[in-house]
């Protein structure tokens, strides 16, 4: 099997040699590889997790954040590719829905190893429209109010000091780019079955969810979860669980 991972944009925090599945969660917005760090304590033992670092935050920090999705696939197909020594899945809340679902598309296309299974959790299905406007126009402190308003999450020591506003804000703002300036294709449904997952106050509702029904020819799962759009950090241990569940049932021995 490959090494542990060691490149730049996969962060695998407890290598798993033995695990016969492996993860590979996709942030959301703003934020790094760490965010799914607290999965670790959760998952079994035959599920490897691999989180995706996006230029521009944590160790990258130093890079420039990327503000179009077709770099960053391409990113991503050349430092992914060489861990699909095993049988694996996406996660991707929010933003990372959008690129875990466009980057499957891209190494089906491609005749290259796929994901056996995609989640998606906080986003709507790509052929639905944005149904929040765009907010990049706004100054900082509007801006990350509205952030707030809708999102909520944001920490309160960004909010209220300058200096981290000053290095948390360009990849924010970068990453709500590229998602406005996303743009779905009509495309064959994916080979793999998909799980759909949302917080029962996000603005992101069931409708929105059950719209990733058509985007696979495969099994679709919803699950509904109480709590707002960061319903994942409030409830990581259901999550997970339900997870766990869901990939066993996608490779399962058949």
């Amino acid at each position: 099997m490959a090494a542990p991972v060691a490149n730049l944009s996969l962060k695998c925090f407890h290598p798993r040699p033995g695990a016969r599945l492996r993860l590979f969660c996709f942030p959301w917005a703003g934020v790094g590889a760490s965010a799914f760090y607290s999965w670790l304590t959760h998952l079994p033992g035959e599920v490897e997790l691999t989180a995706i670092q996006y230029p521009g935050r944590e160790d990258r920090l130093g890079e420039t954040p990327l503000r179009r999705l077709s770099p960053l696939l391409e990113l991503l197909i050349r430092d992914l590719t060489t861990y699909c020594d095993r049988p694996f899945a996406f996660f991707g809340h929010s933003m990372g829905a959008l690129v875990a679902f466009e980057l499957t598309r891209e190494l089906m296309r491609a005749g290259l190893p796929a994901p056996g299974h995609l989640f998606v959790s906080g986003r709507q299905a790509p052929q639905l429209p944005e149904p929040r406007a765009p907010i990049l126009d706004l100054p900082d402190a509007e801006f990350i109010a509205e952030l707030q308003q809708r999102y909520g999450g944001v920490p309160e020591a960004i909010a209220r000091d300058p200096e981290l506003s000053a290095i948390f804000l360009p990849a924010i703002r970068a990453d709500l780019e590229l998602v406005y300036a996303y743009a779905y294709e009509p495309g064959p449904a994916l080979d793999c079955g998909i799980s759909a997952f949302g917080g029962t106050e996000d603005r992101i509702g069931r409708e929105h969810l059950e719209g990733w029904r058509l985007q696979t020819s495969g099994p679709f799962r919803l699950h509904l979860l109480s709590g707002d759009h960061f319903f994942l950090t409030a409830r990581t241990e259901e999550v997970v669980r339900r997870v766990t569940e869901d990939m066993r049932a996608a490779f399962a021995p058949r």
